[in-house]
């Protein structure tokens, strides 16, 4: 049997689904790659907007942060996250980012399946 060739994915914020508050890109996840065993997109958040708090409740979501600067909220607690810096959420664990910095945050954002699940705790559109 002979291995599936790699898939190369480029993102363009363009092409991205728009939010109130930001934008995402899904580059892998078992609709855009068949047989991906993952999710990687790129997720922006304009300044002072938060997405709404929401969990995953089949993995687990690893954010890294390319540029801006945002505090997370996971549970109760509060981190805040710069150009750089990774955070892993454990699945169920409800959470959200709001911007911070006068420029837009982009993150590059990993979930442990290819089809990420969520469950939004506060309203508002998530992609």
């Amino acid at each position: 049997m002979t291995a599936p060739g790699p898939l190369l994915a480029h993102w363009d914020p363009r092409t991205a689904t728009a939010t109130s508050w930001g934008s995402v890109s899904w580059l892998v996840n078992g609709a855009t790659v068949a047989g991906a065993e993952q999710t990687l997109g790129v997720v922006t958040i304009e300044p002072g907007q938060s997405n709404p708090l929401h969990f995953h409740p089949n993995c687990e979501e690893i954010l890294y942060v390319v540029s801006g600067q945002c505090e997370h909220r996971v549970g109760d607690q509060k981190v805040d996250l710069g150009p750089g810096m990774c955070i892993c959420i454990p699945r169920g664990a409800p959470h959200c980012a709001r911007t911070t910095s006068s420029e837009r945050l982009v993150v590059v954002v990993s979930f442990s399946s290819p089809d990420r699940q969520v469950v939004n705790l506060e309203g508002g559109d998530l992609a």
